[in-house]
């Protein structure tokens, strides 16, 4: 009974991770990718401001 024990973990760890990667898979895409898109856009454009704001302040020297 000690292979049981052992397989166990294992095999609930594997389990949960296909679970995992089918409910990745599965909120892809869909009516809401637009929206999803549309706001990591925005964020990364506000970064990408504040990082050319905060850019060298010794440019012209």
């Amino acid at each position: 009974m000690d292979y049981v024990s052992a397989l166990v973990p294992p095999v609930v760890m594997a389990v949960f991770f296909i679970g995992l990667i089918v409910t990745i898979v599965k909120s892809q895409g869909g009516a809401n990718k637009a929206k999803e898109d549309a706001a990591v856009d925005a964020v990364l454009a506000r970064a990408e401001g504040a990082h050319q704001a905060s850019g060298p302040k010794d440019a012209g020297a």
